[in-house]
């Protein structure tokens, strides 16, 4: 084990996993971690590690350091995993939150650590391709979240391929959090629960009109429709509202739902019933939050209620941007808050609040079955978007599984209804009146 107090940490050339146990402090590695020059870390009999096979992951780990340097060098091919299946490494990242604390070492150890990988690694090198540019270089694509950004936004992430989704999502083509009535269901039986949960909550009857915000492929839409209420859904994603119109053709729901490939800020229809927004959150905009929420009460009829359905952050104190992974990768322009802020917000457009609950656990186990279905499909996946975009969603589904698990992140649902200038709310009941 190396240590602060060896010569060699400061004077002699160190090896890649030297480097890696000085960074970690000597903390015990509960994982393998082997390179390219012979050098290994960690117990020999750790069931996951890491194996980084080329300079070029070396280049992309020093110039990048933390998760935007991994992702590039995972992403590349230049560092493999082992123990894992790349459909859910969730197993290997869990093990890297617990024994990944890197610590700063003093100037002399840090001096030493750039000698020993070389300057040349530190000069910084082209991404793979599946990375968007950063923030800052976006602006040819227009002011962040105005309709030519959004749109260039929602097509990164949800144009890769329905016939990839399908695989992932499984049969309700729902990539948001599902709600579990009990721990041995199903995808699809949490999915249609978390229908039929926003369905009630809204108090939708037959003959009611529903407006669907980010309605994706438009599970919401059609399982509305179904129950008899006329549903809109609005996507920005060409390829979801494709698969959403022939899906409501199928079930023979046209009469009732619609699907339509558009800016939300494009509905000119009002006086809707109810509004649900599952998942569209958090693509708009901290700053936009106002004049988000005041554009749906807009829509809203007297006594209509709103269903806001989104990842947030467990406090309102950090800061919105994502970071550099989920932002290069996942989702550009992508921003989190806390539920007090969505709360804030909602009540500040003068919609009243009357219920809101966290469903974090929910989302972990959804994640979970998301990468089952990937491990499941892999080879298929791959002949579709390629091994590093198959990849990218392995990582991305397995780390969100985590962040969820350990409250970096949660899911929460809020419920408000449109006042009347008296402060009537439609004769609501006087207790929540859907089942959990």
């Amino acid at each position: 084990m190396t240590t602060y107090k060896d010569d060699s940490v400061t004077t002699g050339k160190l090896t890649l996993a030297e480097i890696l146990e000085v960074l970690t402090a000597g903390d015990d590695l509960a994982m393998k971690f082997t390179a390219y020059d012979g050098s290994s870390a960690g117990p020999a009999d750790a069931q996951v590690g890491l194996d980084l096979r080329t300079p070029r992951g070396t280049t992309y780990l020093a110039t990048a350091p933390g998760e935007l340097g991994l992702a590039r060098a995972y992403v590349s091919g230049d560092v493999v995993p082992t123990g894992v299946h790349p459909g859910d490494p969730y197993e290997l990242l869990r093990a890297l939150g617990d024994n990944m604390d890197f610590k700063r070492p003093s100037a002399r150890v840090l001096a030493n650590i750039v000698r020993s990988i070389g300057f040349e690694h530190l000069r910084p090198i082209a991404p793979p391709p599946q990375e968007a540019l950063p923030r800052w270089r976006r602006v040819a694509e227009g002011l962040r979240h105005s309709k030519t950004r959004d749109a260039e936004a929602i097509h990164h992430h949800y144009d890769v391929s329905n016939t990839f989704y399908e695989w992932v999502l499984g049969t309700s083509m729902t990539y948001t959090c599902a709600v579990y009535p009990d721990a041995d269901a199903t995808l699809e039986e949490a999915q249609d629960n978390k229908y039929r949960l926003v369905f009630e909550k809204l108090r939708l009857q037959p003959g009611d009109r529903l407006l669907d915000v980010g309605c994706g492929w438009g599970s919401m839409v059609r399982y509305a429709a179904r129950h008899g209420v006329k549903a809109v859904g609005v996507t920005l994603s060409k390829e979801q509202a494709a698969w959403a119109q022939k899906a409501i053709a199928d079930e023979g729901l046209s009469d009732l739902a619609e699907v339509r490939h558009g800016d939300y800020r494009d509905v000119r229809e009002s006086g809707f019933d109810a509004v649900s927004s599952i998942g569209l959150t958090e693509h708009i905009g901290v700053q936009n939050y106002a004049s988000y929420f005041r554009f749906l009460k807009s829509k809203m009829r007297t006594g209509a209620l709103l269903l806001n359905h989104c990842i947030t952050r467990p406090d309102n104190r950090s800061g919105a941007g994502a970071g550099g992974f989920i932002d290069r990768y996942v989702f550009p322009d992508g921003e989190l808050t806390g539920s007090g802020r969505i709360i804030t917000e909602v009540q500040d457009v003068g919609l009243e609040v009357v219920h809101e609950e966290n469903l974090r656990h929910h989302y972990a186990l959804t994640l979970r079955d998301w990468c089952a279905n990937l491990v499941e499909h892999w080879d298929e996946a791959v002949a579709e978007v390629g091994l590093p975009t198959a990849k990218v969603w392995g990582l991305y589904m397995a780390g969100s599984r985590l962040g969820f698990e350990t409250n970096v992140v949660q899911l929460h649902q809020v419920l408000a209804v449109k006042l009347d200038n008296k402060g009537g709310d439609g004769s609501l009941p006087l207790r929540p009146w859907w089942n959990a």
